[in-house]
């Protein structure tokens, strides 16, 4: 009786469960009906979607680990010295590529300012031009009581904002000085004596020094200079100076810095072949770790084109082989020491081939980030081995002098004595290369010029192979209100469109009814606006969406987000960093740079495939449509397209020239093509446009300010 009373309960709660179970699911697909049915009262936030907000992270770490591991492939294949020799000079050959071609060298026009006499040593304060006009503030340390010539060193400093007065890079400098090395180090531009936007009370006007980098290299790059080369030659220049002292000798010259005076330091070694010895401090690691821990650098630590030559950071080393070289990393440094220990034993595998394997040392210090005591030891022993001018083992007694005490310009800035800022440099070679330019071109002929200059050539083969690229329909992508204004439709749906392995471009599709599959082949014309930084914000708030589907009913409206905005607006770096000038947005514009694949580029092949898949959509025509950054990547694509019958642009920049001739200005490095003013400018593309009905709404000066409306 017991289990025939157990059996009936259970048979009861069964049913009951049956019936819960029946009830939720009735719940859920009327709440389904009901979300599918009316979205507009769903879901209805303000903040856009964000479903790939590492798409574009993944894409450059995934293209840095396949260049690193090649790379490392062909060094662990070197077996005999003759290899290693031939690796060298590929490197060196490399380098070059990337840095130069070179100025040509003019006086350097010194002056000694001021003496400064201590006790085991006397600061001279000098100021020489490494180029015409351009003046770089110095101090030259050099020992007392000791028989010249003695080894010398030039010092890089880190981005502190009193430059060479910075306690840790005085305290360098001094250490050597005492320890018997004529030690030479100097301001970096925008930093100490030599800021290149001063305001009336010779502050900077526009921040930090990494603030003053970004703002004169970044726009250097339209014009094909490297900010990275104007700070490399500042220290060969610093070199030149170094080696017309007689109490240096010529065949004992090391070179040290820390942070960006590690950059610089590397750099360094990589391009001056007269550095006998070499110690850069936290800095060295790869690139790679460095995009991997989502870590922004100045435009000068982004050489151009040097990934896609198949170096990395020590290979600037490698090109000091045989010579001695000390990687002064620390611990807990956000410059990964993992990279510094894979570059050690990279460059030590090319040291032991040339039976030279002492000749290179890695020290980690403790702590954090800093050219701390125990680096700076670590740093004097190793240039004392190789010169045996000491044999002290601990940091002498420092004694940190007046910021004002070691001023080389009379109130410790040389725009009091006219030096010429970089942004001038800039300005007049825009000048010079508009005067050089082709004046006037078919649409033929600036079809080749960009995809030369975007490097699009990949573009054909992926036609090619694949016509109609892969595409996802975004399911749930309901609830959105962008039918709030009169002549909005009132549906909507979202698709991924691949435009390449790992890219995807988001496409809106706007209808008047709900649409649960691919697009029907319904309508020839099309109109494709490529948005500012989101098709979701901009559906609901740009009033040119109104305008053009209220002028032109009978097209089907596509909005689009490229990659790395709007749907794939990167959330790395730190939190809403996208739109600061060291955030997420300049991180891959930078490493682009080194890609020789430049942002905008890549942007501009998202479009192009996007109008392949609107062709298989049965779209012939295409009005091309872009806003603000989404119209440079929209005009290089309705030049490339003829499927692009008409063209509206609204905030365009006026012209590239415009920005590398201004002072400051408020467009970021990813919307820059390197040099391109060599060849043409944005305005030549409106010129060709001309045929294909251009409408220019609100352009924009440098500054992001209009300047007509049209």
């Amino acid at each position: 009786m017991y289990s025939i009373s157990i059996l009936r309960r259970k048979s009861m709660q069964s049913k009951i469960y049956f019936k819960l179970i029946t009830l939720l699911t009735s719940i859920l697909f009327i709440s389904f009906w009901i979300d599918m049915t009316f979205p507009q009262t769903l879901n209805n936030t303000t903040e856009s979607p964000n479903r790939f907000p590492r798409m574009v992270h993944e894409y450059f770490v995934r293209h840095l680990k396949q260049l690193e591991e090649t790379a490392n492939k062909r060094r662990s294949a070197i077996k005999t010295a003759a290899e290693a020799e031939a690796y060298i000079r590929d490197v060196r050959g490399k380098i070059q590529l990337s840095f130069g071609p070179w100025p040509e060298k003019t006086p350097l026009n010194p002056r000694i300012v001021k003496v400064i006499e201590r006790d085991t040593y006397k600061i001279e304060n000098i100021i020489f031009e490494s180029r015409p006009n351009f003046l770089v503030t110095a101090n030259l340390y050099i020992p007392k009581g000791r028989k010249f010539p003695l080894p010398g060193v030039v010092g890089t400093c880190g981005h502190s904002v009193n430059g060479k007065a910075s306690e840790f890079y005085q305290s360098f400098a001094q250490g050597l000085a005492r320890l018997g090395y004529v030690v030479l180090i100097y301001d970096p531009i925008g930093q100490g004596e030599r800021l290149q936007y001063p305001d009336e009370n010779l502050k900077s006007k526009i921040g930090s020094p990494v603030q003053e980098h970004l703002c004169a290299g970044n726009q250097q790059a339209l014009v094909g200079e490297s900010f990275g080369s104007w700070r490399a030659w500042d220290g060969i220049r610093a070199l030149d100076y170094l080696l017309t002292r007689k109490e240096v000798d010529p065949d004992q010259i090391g070179v040290t810095g820390n942070s960006g005076g590690g950059t610089m330091t590397t750099w360094l070694c990589g391009v001056e072949s007269r550095f006998t010895m070499g110690a850069p401090g936290c800095f060295v690691t790869t690139f790679r770790r460095n995009l991997e821990n989502e870590l922004p650098a100045d435009t000068e630590q982004y050489p151009p084109k040097i990934l896609s030559l198949g170096l990395d950071m020590f290979d600037f080393l490698a090109a000091m082989v045989p010579k001695p070289v000390i990687i002064l990393a620390k611990k807990k440094d956000y410059f990964d020491v993992r990279g510094s220990e894979t570059a050690y034993e990279q460059l030590k595998h090319l040291y032991k081939k040339l039976g030279a394997e002492e000749n290179v040392q890695f020290f980690a210090g403790e702590g954090y980030h800093g050219y701390t005591q125990d680096n700076r030891e670590a740093m004097y022993q190793f240039f004392n081995n190789i010169t045996g001018i000491s044999n002290a083992q601990k940091e002498p007694e420092i004694v940190i002098e007046k910021d004002e005490t070691i001023w080389c310009a009379p109130n410790g800035q040389v725009s009091e004595l006219n030096s010429k800022p970089v942004y001038s440099f800039t300005k007049e070679k825009s000048l010079e290369l508009a005067k050089k330019r082709q004046k006037s071109f078919t649409q033929e002929e600036l079809k080749q010029q960009i995809i030369k200059l975007l490097r699009l050539d990949n573009l054909s083969e992926l036609q090619r192979n694949n016509p109609t690229p892969e595409y996802r329909y975004m399911a749930h992508s309901y609830g959105r209100s962008y039918h709030n204004r009169n002549s909005y439709p009132k549906q909507f749906c979202v698709y991924s469109v691949e435009t390449e392995p790992g890219i995807f471009a988001i496409v809106y599709r706007l209808s008047d009814e709900r649409m649960m599959s691919r697009p029907p082949k319904e309508n020839k014309r099309a109109v494709l606006y490529i948005a500012h930084h989101s098709s979701d914000a901009e559906l609901r708030e740009e009033p040119l969406i109104k305008e053009l589907i209220s002028i032109e009913p009978a097209s089907v409206f596509y909005t689009c987000d490229v990659r790395g905005i709007g749907e794939s607006k990167p959330n790395t770096c730190y939190p809403n960093s996208f739109l600061d000038p060291y955030g997420s947005d300049y991180l891959y514009a930078g490493h682009s740079l080194m890609l020789d694949k430049p942002y905008v580029g890549q942007k501009t092949l998202d479009i192009m495939r996007v109008l392949d898949w609107l062709r298989e959509c049965g779209h012939e025509e295409v009005h091309l449509v872009g806003k603000g950054w989404g119209s440079i990547p929209a005009v290089f694509a309705s030049v490339l397209s003829n499927q692009v019958k008409q063209v509206t642009i609204k905030n365009a920049l006026t012209s590239y020239s415009a920005v590398a001739e201004s002072e400051t200005y408020s467009w970021p490095l990813s919307c820059f093509v390197p040099n391109i003013l060599k060849f043409f400018d944005l305005p030549d593309c409106y010129k060709v446009l001309q045929e294909k009905k251009l409408r220019m709404i609100e352009t924009l000066n440098a500054d992001g300010k209009p300047i007509a409306n049209q």
